[in-house]
Parts: C-alpha cells; structure tokens; sequence
C-alpha cells in the first residue's frame, strides 16, 4: 500500500516515519495431512509452552505453505529482509499513556478510514465506541522480559490511524518500524514473551482491520467493514458492514450485514470450520474448498464444474461478487442471517 505522508508517534525515545519494499496450496492429498500433522503439532506445542519464541520459530517451517495458503497472513514477522528508510525526530503526539507498561489512545478517525491494530503475540478485540472517537488500550504482560522493551507506534496517513506493537530487534543498527496496510514491520522477536493484548473501540463508520500472529481476534456488534488475519487464534467478527478473514490454526465465525464488498473477498483457515452469516438477498459467485469437514449451505446453489463432498463451486442469487472459503481440517457452513 502507497503512503504519500504519514505521521507516526514511538511511545518511547524515537518517532520514526518509514517506507518499506505467499496461492496454491499444495497438490497431493499426502502433502495436505503431512502439513495438517505439521500445523497441529505446532499449535499444540506453542500453547504447551505459551512462549511466542517457541511458536514463532515453529511458524517459519511452514511458513511457504501458509504463504501460499493464506496470502499476507503474517504481516508483522520476518521483516528483516526488507528495505526501510527512517526519518526520525524526539515529539510524542499520542494523547495518552496509562504508564510505563501499558498504552492508552484516542482520536478521530474520518468515517470511511480504519483503525488498524498490529500485534505478534496476544488478543486483539473490537467494540462499538460510546462516541465519535477511537479509543484504543493495550495491555502488556510478560513472564520473564521486561514489558517496556515492547514499544506502540501510532501513525496517521491517509487511510486512517494504525497503531503497532514494536518488539526490540536483535540487530542493533535496524529501528524498529510500523507501516500501514500488509506491509511487515521490522520487529524481530527472539527471546521475548511480552504479549501485548488490545481493546479497540470503534466508533460507527469507521472501518478495523486486525492483525496478530499469535492471539484471537474479536471484533462484535460494529457498523464498519472488517479485516483480519491471525495465525494461531481463532476470528469471530459481527459488523452491519462486510467482512474477510484469515488464519492457519482457529475456526472463523462471521456475520455480515452487507454482501456489496469488492470484487472478491476470502475466508481461509487451515486447522478449523469457517461459519458464515449472510444477508438474504446475497448475490455471489461462490467457492468453497475443504479436505476433511462437510460443506452446507442455507442458500440454493447454481453448481457449476465437478462437485464433490471436498469442492463446491457455483452462484447464489444473480451472482456477481466472488466469496472464496478454504479450510483443511473443518466444515464450511454458509448460514442466512436472521
């Protein structure tokens, strides 16, 4: 995503404005269970251990497969290949911090525009605001590091506000950056366990976007178009508007109210069953892809091609959008909202 101008604010003792330069899964039905051995190892593993180090070390061995699954589902690991340009000066224009452990935000954002978390290991979870200002908090705990190495950068651009949790880098000559969109921040966690936990409030019309990498993402009862994408963690998402949603090891549970999204919009998961909630009068060119689980539909489908028990292809109402699912190990179930 282009940034023209951006402002970004660094709780801590630099401000730094920045710019920076994984589909086909694989083919043998033994490739897919070996993979699905793999990622239910590793979710078994790290929630054993509740050590991100752990879990983040374990993700980059499949990292290619969930790449190329999953798309930009790891947006804030593994940036350290990427080339960053940094401007940075000594202000801090946040409004609030609750102390020297936690952060605490809030602003406007323009209707239309989103508030966008970034995380790598916790929760992110979004409610309806009381007013017309976001309000963000994060809340940091760890068991062996010191929580204030763990940094949040603010920035405002012109999509709206994104705000990051900035892990120190093990290469002294790299600032840590934090840049809007899919973009990858250049955090580099290793032998950190600080996990960094957010409550996003939402006012009406502005849109959230949430990424983690190893946390659940919530986001109920808001009025904006959603975005998410997590690794080891499940997405529950309830909005008036529309909504996508990507993981590798938890379920998917959405309702929407709208079906007017662009183009295309996915549901993908590799470890778990994606339910969805659609409006009645939803029109869709519909695709849906599991390897073990059953696929249903409330809606009557116009099959189109081969359909089996692992693949069903074909239009609802007039057709139109496209609304991809895929899952390996889980059911697919497209419920009529209300």
């Amino acid at each position: 995503m282009a940034i023209e101008s951006s402002k970004v604010a660094v709780l801590g003792p630099e401000i730094c404005r920045g710019t920076s330069e994984m589909r086909d899964p694989a083919r043998t039905e033994g490739i897919y269970k070996m993979i699905l051995i793999l990622l239910i190892g590793l979710a078994t593993i790290s929630g054993a251990r509740k050590d991100v180090n752990e879990f983040l070390s374990l993700a980059g061995d499949i990292q290619g497969f969930a790449d190329r699954w999953l798309g930009d589902v790891l947006p804030t690991v593994q940036a350290g290949a990427l080339p960053t340009i940094e401007i940075c000066s000594n202000s801090v224009p946040a409004k609030n911090q609750s102390s020297t452990a936690d952060f605490q935000w809030t602003g406007r954002v323009e209707a239309g525009k989103a508030i966008e978390i970034k995380g790598i290991s916790g929760s992110i979870n979004a409610e309806p605001a009381s007013g017309s200002e976001v309000e963000v908090v994060a809340k940091k705990t760890a068991h062996r590091s010191n929580p204030d190495d763990v940094k949040i950068a603010f920035v405002e651009h012109p999509g709206g506000v994104t705000i990051c949790a900035l892990y120190p880098s093990d290469d002294s000559g790299r600032t840590v950056t934090c840049e809007p969109g899919s973009a990858r921040n250049s955090s580099n966690v290793r032998n950190n366990d600080v996990r960094v936990d957010f409550t996003v409030r939402v006012p009406t019309g502005v849109n959230f976007t949430g990424r983690t990498v190893n946390g659940d993402i919530r986001a109920a009862s808001l009025s904006g178009n959603v975005s998410s994408r997590t690794v080891n963690g499940s997405i529950r998402i309830t909005t008036s508007g529309y909504a996508d949603a990507k993981t590798v090891n938890g379920e998917i549970v959405v309702t929407m109210g709208k079906s007017d999204w662009p183009s295309s919009i996915e549901f993908n998961t590799v470890n778990g069953s994606i339910t969805l909630d659609l409006p009645s009068n939803l029109n869709t060119r519909f695709s849906a892809d599991t390897l073990n689980g059953e696929i249903s539909s409330d809606f009557p489908l116009s099959m189109e091609g081969a359909i089996s028990r692992k693949h069903v292809s074909g239009t609802i109402g007039a057709g139109g959008r496209e609304l991809l699912l895929k899952t390996l190990n889980g059911s697919i179930n497209l419920r009529r909202a209300g």
